[in-house]
């Protein structure tokens, strides 16, 4: 357990210094203000016009970062600091947002595959630890056996928050790429706003990266200790 105890502490520490350098990114990018004078709703409602998109409605959300698209009810929902904000840093998170609601509207594979496994993980990702844990503990008491077979249900379930966290990734760096082409073509920002909206949005994409990789990480921990606990 001590090596989980590490493994979990190390990867806590990389993504808090991920999670830092993000919200350091976004507050220096929010004192590059547009050029145009464009707020983060004003650029997600003209990226959803553009794209032909009028189902979708863009409205306010509270807290810093708290921005998402919501498939269920079609919103683009931004954060206090990108909805009425007018720099690099929201013209990016409005965008990135949108880019969600465009794989939406054009059924991005991807994107069609994360919603399916959502009911899934939200089930499964808490108990998956602890289904795992109880096995082999079980197993421990009474030998290789029941307990076996309720550690390795434990790792499906964990295999699946795993695979959700790997097809997060190509679905966040798409919307990305699709915002910030979007940006360039339509001539919605500098050269230098671009840059800052680039750079932001590569810090955004670290976040999920440093997730995979630890959600995989913990997969394969708990899996050596099902597996390589058997005789």
């Amino acid at each position: 357990m001590m090596m989980y105890y590490i493994l979990i502490g190390a990867i806590a520490l990389v993504s808090w210094l991920v999670s830092s350098k993000l919200k350091s990114k976004f507050k220096h990018y929010s004192k590059v203000h547009l050029r145009n004078g464009m707020s983060g709703a004003e650029i997600a409602e003209k990226m959803l016009s553009d794209h032909g998109i009028r189902d979708v409605k863009v409205i306010s959300t509270p807290g810093m970062l708290t921005d998402h698209y919501n498939p269920k009810n079609k919103t683009v929902n931004l954060s206090e600091g990108v909805y009425n904000q007018r720099n690099a840093a929201a013209a990016a998170v409005a965008a990135h947002e949108c880019g969600h609601a465009v794989q939406h509207a054009q059924a991005y594979e991807w994107l069609t595959m994360r919603s399916k496994l959502v009911p899934v993980v939200s089930v499964t990702s808490g108990l998956s630890m602890w289904v795992v844990f109880g096995g082999l503990m079980l197993g421990a008491a009474a030998g290789v056996g029941l307990g076996f077979y309720i550690a390795v249900a434990g790792l499906v379930m964990m295999g699946f928050a795993t695979l959700f966290s790997f097809i997060t990734l190509p679905v966040e760096y798409d919307a990305s790429n699709r915002a910030l082409a979007w940006l360039k073509n339509q001539n919605i920002v500098t050269q230098e706003e671009y840059k800052g909206s680039e750079d932001a949005l590569k810090w955004a994409a670290r976040t999920y990266l440093v997730a995979a990789i630890g959600a995989l990480a913990s997969l394969v921990y708990w899996g050596l200790q099902v597996f390589g606990g058997r005789d």
